[in-house]
């Protein structure tokens, strides 16, 4: 049984966390992760200006200050790109470490010369105070999380569009700045309302952490949002659950923690970008293609109407491994006086492993400039990445060389 403390922080954190997934992955697609954290620390000077020109610490007020400097921060940003020569990343960094320094030169003034600003608490917004979340800042953190992802419902379509080609919303006409301002005036808010849980520094690692997790295991931006929303959850249940059981423990960095064990999880078992996927797979692909060398070597060999012996084709410690390889799957056999000989099935495979390579080296030698961007040997066909046309033409030059591969039409 959940306490009523421990309820409240459970579903105003996990609300937090699940918005900020959602809206971290149009972040992390565009490319502007750093735009989170520059908004988070673009927060604290309207937030402390908010109480130094009222002097109580009013949630609502505080909160509405921070709303306004964080879109005031967009702005700046907007204003650096489009009317100076500084380019967007830069134009984050400044308004992260301006707009910081401002913040805390006014949290020094508040606390030093108002007759409240010593109890104000306000250094609680750097780092958050998770633990001593009430029911009104659950319920705000509720109430703005629903709406922020009711919007992004609405506008998911186009919000998706000015994500992954913006040239063509501007060619449609559709308003894309207005939108990329919409995307950073949801950052806003969510910032907004995650001061009082995660506090400045890290709710930024809310709005990455998710999204980032949530990327490792798709290629669609649908999937990848919903995915990116349970992650959000599963991070702020769980940070809230072990912050809990530990008196000691801060809650939100426990969160945050939280988060990066999750990223660390995508990182290593994404089944299709995780590390240990690609470690396997780069793996396997050097011995596919140890073992691709190995048969067009010894067809060569047959070509000269000869098979060769173990020392004129194994060259390399891999290779052996190789031989090991393709003896075993049956495409390779050993013949007395330590020579080597393709089986049927082996020369029909060496056969396609020798036009592809013999193709790929045609497409290099007449097509040098297209290389770069169409060549890559780790498909064995030229089919595969080649036009229709491009492959005919290399066919048809290969055969006019004789070189055409066909030792077991013989």
């Amino acid at each position: 049984m959940l306490d009523y403390n421990t309820a409240v922080v459970l579903v105003g954190v996990t609300a937090l966390a699940v918005t900020s997934g959602v809206v971290g992955t149009f972040l992390v697609l565009r490319r502007r992760a750093l735009a989170g954290d520059a908004l988070a620390h673009a927060s604290l000077p309207g937030l402390v200006g908010a109480f130094l020109l009222f002097e109580r610490r009013d949630l609502y007020l505080l909160l509405s200050g921070a709303l306004i400097s964080a879109l005031l921060g967009i702005a700046v940003i907007a204003a650096l790109r489009r009317y100076t020569r500084i380019k967007e990343d830069a134009a984050i960094g400044i308004v992260l470490s301006v707009f910081f320094g401002a913040g805390i030169v006014l949290s020094r003034l508040a606390q030093n010369r108002t007759t409240a600003g010593s109890k104000a608490g306000l250094d609680s917004f750097l780092l958050g105070k998770t633990a001593g979340m009430i029911y009104q800042d659950a319920l705000i953190i509720v109430i703005l999380s629903l709406v922020t992802l009711g919007i992004v419902f609405v506008l998911f379509k186009e919000l998706k569009l000015v994500t992954f080609d913006p040239g063509f919303a501007i060619a449609q006409g559709w308003p894309t700045l207005g939108l990329d301002l919409m995307i950073l005036s949801l950052v806003a808010v969510n910032v907004m309302i995650g001061l009082p849980a995660v506090g400045v520094v890290l709710v930024a690692a809310l709005l990455i952490l998710p999204a980032v997790s949530a990327r490792f295991w798709t290629e669609r931006l649908d999937t990848m949002i919903l995915l990116a929303a349970g992650f959000g959850a599963i991070i702020g249940i769980t940070g809230t659950f072990l912050s809990a059981s530990f008196d000691r423990f801060p809650a939100g960095p426990v969160i945050i923690l939280t988060g990066s064990f999750v990223l660390g999880i995508s990182m290593l078992a994404a089944p299709r970008r995780g590390l240990v996927v690609q470690v396997i797979r780069d793996y396997r692909f050097r011995k596919e293609i140890e073992c691709r060398a190995l048969l067009e070597e010894i067809y060569e060999f047959a070509e000269q109407r000869s098979w060769p012996t173990k020392e004129q084709v194994l060259h390399r410690s891999g290779e052996r491994a190789a031989l090991r390889r393709l003896i075993h799957q049956g495409l390779v056999r050993e013949m007395g006086n330590d020579h080597l000989e393709l089986t049927t099935p082996g020369m029909r495979r060496a056969e396609s492993v020798v036009l592809g390579s013999r193709l790929w080296k045609m497409f290099l030698d007449t097509h040098p400039d297209l290389a770069g961007s169409l060549v890559d040997l780790s498909h064995e066909s030229v089919d595969e990445i080649l036009p229709p046309d491009t492959v005919r033409e290399l066919n048809e030059l290969v055969r006019l060389q004789g070189r055409w591969p066909s030792l077991s039409a013989r």
